[in-house]
């Protein structure tokens, strides 16, 4: 059977995925570089739209004699996955699937499930699983259904394929434990959390680092502090485990929720000593925020010096930096910030800017707000739903309730992005239309008060 070729692509692709290209995909393409060699990756990076076909540009790619490797397409998949372009993971999938005419492997089945998942839905997800032959039906695949029910935290279901697994004797890593641990974590049930790691201990299941890090951020979320240091300590035992930056960060971030500001910054520290080159920006970016949150200036500004000699700053780079000077209340230096981000930057992205406009809504500095985004208008730059919302917003606490409805009625106008108008504000606006008449224009309103408010 061929499973990945027995599904309908008019079923698969549908048009169940809207918006725009992330904003972490752009910033891999467009930072302060210029791409010049064409490439079919460089073709489908830039191809954002979920609601365009991948499938031209592979055909144009390979009607003009060029070739195509398995493993290249596998690659894109996987950068498609990473930065939520799951539409267009799937066409690929898909597509691979026909083009070599072969029996997908488990590893091939597990990023499909995953896929439809993400594009169709969990029953989807469901009847692709009934439908793969039990022969395939692997230790990987089994994985990826628990990683499905994970990600709807559908804890029966989740429970029930681990039953499953056990009856199969799958279970003889942490993986599928380390899924099941995260989603007691995030549902708050501490008391199956703790069972399940005792059943680990009682079958001779290692623990791995990821294990160690779901129980580091759970002691962390909890602020169970003594518990933290104590597995921290037993992560720093050389001869049983290899302790990240990662891990400090997180200890980091338990000292803080715990008002420890001394031993956060301490375990900021120790981060730094651990980060490797492979995820450098990154340690950074996260280092940024946390420094901001201690309040610490001096280490905000030489952590972003170190991040800029990298040679690479990227949108999410400069993001976190003005969001964090904002949280600092240097609007002077976020202001300066945004300013050598348009200078450097080919890709515009509003939600950097957003955020200083945001700063400029809760703190009733509209003319400035307004300035910027006049400005941003000129040169071709449109704003977004959450532009026009928090200006709205702020008209609105500002008792400027006409100019709230004109905000209002951009937002709705402008490109969403899976954005949620405030609740509060578009509930003023309606009754606002409503009293002068604008019954239309309420009712309009009102439609979204049931899906967007918060």
């Amino acid at each position: 059977m061929k499973l990945l070729r027995s599904w309908n692509p008019s079923n698969l692709w549908g048009d169940c995925c809207n918006g725009v290209i992330s904003r972490g995909f752009k910033e891999m393409f467009y930072s302060t570089q210029t791409l010049t060699n064409d490439s079919l990756y460089k073709r489908i990076s830039v191809a954002g739209d979920p609601r365009v076909s991948m499938l031209p540009i592979l055909d144009q790619w390979v009607e003009g004699g060029r070739t195509v490797d398995r493993s290249e397409i596998k690659t894109i998949i996987n950068f498609l996955r990473k930065f939520k372009r799951f539409k267009h993971a799937l066409q690929l999938s898909e597509w691979m699937s026909r083009r070599w005419n072969l029996d997908p492997s488990p590893g091939d089945i597990a990023v499909q499930l995953d896929l439809v998942l993400k594009v169709h839905g969990l029953e989807s997800a469901e009847k692709y699983f009934r439908d793969i032959p039990d022969s395939l039906k692997t230790f990987h695949v089994y994985r990826a259904l628990l990683i499905c029910y994970a990600n709807e935290k559908s804890l029966g279901k989740a429970e029930a394929i681990m039953q499953k697994m056990t009856e199969f004797r799958m279970l003889r890593n942490s993986l599928p434990y380390n899924v099941m641990l995260n989603l007691y974590s995030k549902l708050g049930n501490q008391e199956k959390f703790d069972a399940l790691i005792q059943e680990m201990e009682e079958k001779g299941i290692s623990w791995d680092t990821s294990t160690l890090h779901i129980r580091l951020n759970k002691y962390a979320a909890v602020s169970d502090i003594n518990g933290m240091e104590k597995l921290l300590s037993q992560m720093e035992d050389k001869s049983q485990f290899t302790t990240d930056w990662n891990a400090y960060i997180t200890a980091a971030n338990g000292y803080l929720k715990a008002g420890l500001a001394k031993q956060s910054l301490e375990m900021l520290k120790k981060s730094e000593q651990h980060i490797d080159d492979k995820r450098r920006g990154f340690a950074y970016e996260m280092l940024l925020t946390l420094y901001a949150s201690l309040g610490n200036k001096d280490e905000l500004n030489r952590i972003w010096n170190l991040y800029k000699k990298m040679g690479k700053v990227y949108n999410r780079g400069y993001f976190r930096m003005i969001s964090s000077l904002i949280k600092l209340s240097d609007l002077n230096g976020a202001e300066n910030m945004l300013m050598e981000w348009e200078s450097r930057n080919t890709s515009f992205d509003f939600d950097i800017p957003n955020l200083l406009i945001n700063a400029y809504c809760k703190k009733g500095l509209l003319e400035k707000a307004e300035a910027y985004i006049s400005r941003a208008i000129e040169r071709g730059n449109e704003p977004t739903t959450g532009t026009y919302d928090r200006l709205a917003t702020a008209y609105h606490k500002n008792k400027q309730i006409e100019k709230a409805v004109e905000a209002m009625k951009k937002a709705i106008q402008a490109n969403r992005r899976g954005w949620e108008l405030n609740c509060v504000t578009l509930t003023a606006c309606v009754e606002y239309l409503k009293k002068n008449g604008d019954i239309e224009l309420a009712e309009e309103f009102m439609r979204l008060l049931p899906k967007n408010g918060r």
